[in-house]
């Protein structure tokens, strides 16, 4: 029946006008980067997203309306290995993000984070130095730490005030607000509060934690080369996958509904090109003559 066709058409022209927007965002962050790390990191997985779905929604598309048999074997082929490629991917989110989270602090609204508490593929890529490099000087470069100051009636926020503060991670993209393994020093230190990005060595000894002496009060430094900055992004990794999984998930859902209307188009085209037509030429295949003029 047609009534596949048209709805694969439409479904393929709906699919398409969704990817403008993303290429247009890969496209968009591609002329800020600069010589941001971090944008340079995000830009081309919009870009070739948003390029492949434009472009198998344009074949599917062009192959639904048209009856291409050509078209419509590129479509399915495409869309078999994109499915196939976000499963893979969901499980693989799922599995490299299964351990980890932030430590409870006492008296503290804020956790901190410890990298051993995490292990695994995404660990070691994060930790690795070449990678975070790129990460840090993301981090770095975005002035997140220094978007945490804040003042009430003019004066400085105090110690109380900022351990009542649930600080989050990292919100790791190009708008990135507080990050708590970066900015100041783990609570087990000892360090004491000057401000939020100044907190001096006490009285007392400092913690075992090697991060404790990698603390550094340059706001150009903090605590950017501590494991526990490593562990936030880790963290901040974590919560992102997850979401993204659910969306992955909802979109999987959806192109597998594509993809057999699809199926049965091009199951439609074949019986119509193979001989299923109507009237005088379909009477003349079923009793042929044995004179052709």
């Amino acid at each position: 029946m047609r009534a596949s066709n048209h709805l694969i058409g439409l479904l393929n022209f709906l699919t398409f006008l969704l990817s403008i927007p993303i290429l247009g965002g890969g496209i968009w962050l591609s002329s800020r980067a600069n010589n941001t790390d971090c944008m340079k990191f995000l830009q081309w997985p919009l870009i070739v997203i948003g390029v492949a779905i434009m472009v198998i929604s344009l074949a599917g598309f062009a192959g639904a309306c048209y009856r291409n048999t050509f078209l419509m074997w590129f479509y399915l082929w495409a869309m078999f290995f994109i499915i196939a490629a976000l499963i893979g991917f969901v499980i693989f989110a799922y599995a490299v993000t299964d351990k980890g989270s932030g430590r409870i602090v006492p008296n503290r609204s804020y956790s901190d984070y410890y990298l051993t508490d995490y292990s695994g593929w995404l660990e070691e890529r994060v930790s690795d130095d070449s990678y975070w490099r790129k990460i840090g000087s993301c981090i770095r470069d975005s002035k997140v730490c220094a978007k945490m100051g804040r003042s009430i009636g003019g004066v400085p926020e105090s110690a109380d005030s900022f351990y009542l503060r649930r600080l989050s991670p990292i919100e790791f993209m190009w708008r990135e607000i507080i990050d708590s393994g970066c900015c100041k020093p783990p609570t087990e230190c000892g360090y004491v509060y000057v401000n939020e990005t100044v907190w001096n060595a006490g009285g007392g000894t400092v913690g075992n934690n090697s991060d404790c002496y990698s603390w550094n009060n340059d706001q150009e430094q903090l605590c950017y080369a501590c494991n526990s900055c490593k562990a936030g992004v880790l963290a901040s990794l974590k919560k992102s996958w997850r979401k993204v999984s659910v969306i992955n998930i909802v979109i999987l859902i959806i192109l597998v509904i594509v993809y057999v209307v699809a199926c049965a188009a091009f199951r439609n085209n074949r019986r119509i090109d193979n001989d299923e037509a109507y009237g005088e030429t379909r009477m003349t295949k079923a009793h042929p003559s044995r004179i052709q003029f």
